[in-house]
C-alpha cells in the first residue's frame, strides 16, 4: 500500500488554477519535487501537509482520507512538516521550542526529552540547545526548523525548500540524514536545487503549470540530460550538468505537448 496516494487533485486560488487533476503515489523513500516557480509545489506541500484543503480529488495518507476531520487529527500525529516560512517564538530556547513541537504532536511526555535531544543532534546543534532562537543565524533557524519536523520520528515528512541558508558542508549532511530518514519513511523534498535531488532521491516529480510533467529516477532524469546536446537550438543553455539538462528538457518536452495553458497562475 502507498504511504500517499494523491487522485485527481484539484487547487484553485481564487480564480487560479494551482494543481489540475493530479495524480501521485509515494512509498518509503526521499522523494525530490522539482519544477519552476509558481508551479504548484508548494500547494501539493501544503495539501499533503493537511493545512490547506483541495478543490477536488481524493488525498490519502496512511491509509485515511484526510478530508475526514476524525481521522486528520491522527494522521497529523505522524506527520513531520517544514513550510518554507515557519513561525517560531523567538523567546523560546531551542529546546523549549522543539518540546512545544513534540508537545503539540502528543508525543508521551516521559519520551519528550529524549526525542528532543535526538531531533536536535540530528541537525548538528546540540551546542546550541539551550541558545534561543532569536539568536541564531538564518542557517541554523533553518536547522532548527528541520529538528521540529523529525521530533515524532513521522512516517511522512514534508519539507519544503529545507536547505535554504544551509552551507555546502551543512547541505551534505542534510543529504545524509534524508537518506537515513527515507529508509522507513516517505519523505518529499520541494527545492529549486536539483544537485539536492541527484545526490539524496530515490525519485523524482517534475510539476509545471500544476500538471505532473515528468516522474521517475534522478538516473533516468540525468540521462535524459546526456542525450540532449546542450542547448535548446537557439544557444541558450539548458544547465551545466546531465541533470540539469534532463530537468529543462523534462520540462520542454512538456510545454510543448501541453494542453492550452490553465488560466490564472499557479503558485
Amino acid at each position: 500500500m502507498s504511504t500517499i496516494r494523491v487522485t485527481g487533485l484539484h487547487v484553485r486560488h481564487r480564480k487560479a488554477v494551482a494543481l489540475d487533476r493530479v495524480d501521485l503515489d509515494f512509498g518509503p523513500g526521499v522523494h525530490g519535487l522539482l519544477g519552476p516557480n509558481g508551479a504548484g509545489k508548494t500547494s501539493l506541500i501544503r495539501v499533503l501537509a493537511t493545512v490547506a484543503a483541495p478543490t477536488g480529488g481524493r488525498v490519502e495518507i496512511l491509509g485515511d482520507d484526510v478530508r475526514d476531520h476524525r481521522r486528520r487529527a491522527a494522521v497529523r500525529r505522524q506527520l513531520g512538516y517544514l513550510p518554507q516560512e515557519f513561525g517560531y517564538y523567538p523567546g523560546f530556547t531551542v529546546r523549549e521550542f522543539v518540546a512545544y513541537v513534540a508537545w503539540l504532536k502528543e508525543l508521551p511526555a516521559a519520551g519528550t526529552p529524549a526525542a528532543v535531544e535526538r531531533a536536535v543532534a540530528r541537525v548538528g546543534l546540540t551546542d546550541r540547545i539551550d541558545a534561543k532562537v532569536k539568536t541564531l543565524s538564518g542557517g541554523m533557524v533553518r536547522r532548527v526548523g528541520i529538528a521540529q519536523a523529525i521530533v515524532n520520528d513521522p512516517r511522512v515528512l514534508l519539507l519544503d525548500e529545507p536547505t535554504a541558508g544551509l552551507d555546502p558542508e551543512q547541505r551534505v549532511e542534510f543529504r545524509g540524514l534524508l537518506r537515513e530518514l527515507g529508509a522507513s519513511s516517505a519523505v518529499i523534498v520541494s527545492t529549486h536545487l536539483v544537485e539536492d535531488v541527484a545526490a539524496a532521491c530515490t525519485e523524482v516529480t517534475l510539476v509545471e503549470s500544476g500538471r505532473v510533467a515528468y516522474r521517475g529516477t534522478p538516473e533516468s532524469l540525468t540521462a535524459l540530460g546526456e542525450s540532449a546536446d546542450g542547448t535548446d537550438g537557439t544557444g541558450v543553455g539548458m544547465g551545466d550538468s546531465p541533470i540539469e539538462r534532463g530537468y529543462t528538457a523534462a520540462l520542454r518536452s512538456h510545454r510543448a505537448s501541453a494542453s492550452p495553458a490553465l488560466e490564472g497562475t499557479p503558485r
